[in-house]
């Protein structure tokens, strides 16, 4: 295993986790396995550092092995130079959840040639040489919402409604598995015209505000939206806000993703049809265990291989099956922990929390 002096990393204003006390000497002798990990942002979804600092934290913790936790904040120089950082300080493992696939390979080469084991966390770095990768089964999250946005049509006895799509980031391979997931429940709709093909557009960086301003364009240029597939909680919730101001909200079916507070309080007030819950600590988990066993030099154990069609070639791979959330189960969220009830039953949603069996 490779060993190097540890120290902890700060660049501007970037969000720096609490390393575990660090054990190993300028030579490697009896110095700790250890782990570098870096996240992407803090914007574009609150499980970033909400969810996966915490779960991955405790697991490094609980294994006693020293650790780093960063994060990008959607800067790419940045991003490249905490990489070069906990190469250059000795890490046996480097978890990345790429910005692009063409930073998060260039982080990848370098950390292969240094030695350092690899592992895709949550996005598939396509062209890239992460050894493994561990992720959810994100075609199946796009499934999950394109049939939960089909349910929600019929419930309402939607005629021919025309539907809007707001991708995520097209630089985000996951947003290309969710688009193939959902686009396969709503094909074969468009073809027999049961349903029409509306807007469709790719969100920049998952950025809500551009998510919100585009919804807008959508409205004005196609008044007649029926129905919205929107690929997270955070792009929900900005399609949400223009509906609220033509007074459509709870009107018009609105798909999301990631179990958020804010995604589960607009299911309980009808503002949104459904979500998809990644059991984040299930993720975690995975990699953690994983990434730990790879710093202390035993083979890491996957499930199944995942394709990445940029580079060729088959990664090990664990993926996690998703579960979809409606009014019906928002409380299967909470009952997890991985939501407080806090947080979704405030002043506002007190009554809808009871009537929900939440508590």
């Amino acid at each position: 295993m490779r060993r190097g002096i540890l120290s902890l990393l700060a660049i501007g204003t970037l969000a720096v986790s609490g390393t575990a006390a660090c054990t190993a000497n300028v030579s490697g002798t009896g110095a700790k396995p250890r782990i570098g990990v870096i996240l992407p942002d803090s914007k574009s979804s609150a499980r970033w550092e909400t969810a996966d600092r915490k779960y991955l934290a405790a697991a490094f913790k609980a294994a006693g092995v020293d650790y780093e936790i960063q994060n990008a904040q959607n800067d790419k120089s940045a991003f490249t130079t905490l990489a070069e950082q906990m190469i250059t300080q000795g890490v046996d493992v480097l978890m990345i959840v790429n910005l692009d696939s063409g930073t998060g390979k260039a982080v990848l080469d370098k950390a292969r040639n240094a030695g350092v084991a690899t592992i895709d966390y949550d996005r598939l770095t396509l062209g890239g040489s992460a050894r493994y990768y561990v992720s959810f089964d994100n075609a199946k999250v796009g499934t999950l919402q394109g049939q939960g946005l089909v349910k929600c049509l019929t419930d309402t006895q939607a005629a021919r409604p025309v539907i809007a799509e707001l991708n995520g980031s097209q630089t985000d391979n996951n947003s290309t598995l969710f688009k193939e997931g959902y686009d396969g429940v709503l094909g074969p709709k468009f073809a027999s015209g049961e349903y029409q093909k509306g807007p469709d557009q790719w969100i920049e960086e998952w950025d809500n505000t551009r998510a919100g301003t585009a919804f807008e364009q959508m409205m004005t240029a196609q008044p007649n939206i029926g129905g919205v597939i929107a690929a997270n909680d955070g792009l929900a919730n900005a399609a949400i806000n223009v509906l609220k101001k033509q007074g459509l909200n709870g009107h018009i079916p609105v798909t999301g993703q990631d179990a958020t507070a804010q995604g589960l309080q607009n299911i309980l007030a009808g503002d949104q049809c459904m979500t998809v819950y990644k059991d984040v600590r299930r993720e975690a988990a995975a990699a953690a265990k994983l990434a730990i066993a790879l710093a202390r030099g035993e083979t890491g154990v996957t499930t199944t291989t995942v394709h990445d069609r940029v580079g060729n070639r088959d990664v090990d791979a664990i993926l996690l099956d998703p579960k979809a959330i409606t009014r019906d189960n928002v409380r299967d969220v909470i009952d997890d922990g991985y939501v407080a009830a806090s947080e979704v039953c405030t002043a506002d949603f007190t009554a809808r929390c009871a009537a929900a069996g939440i508590k």
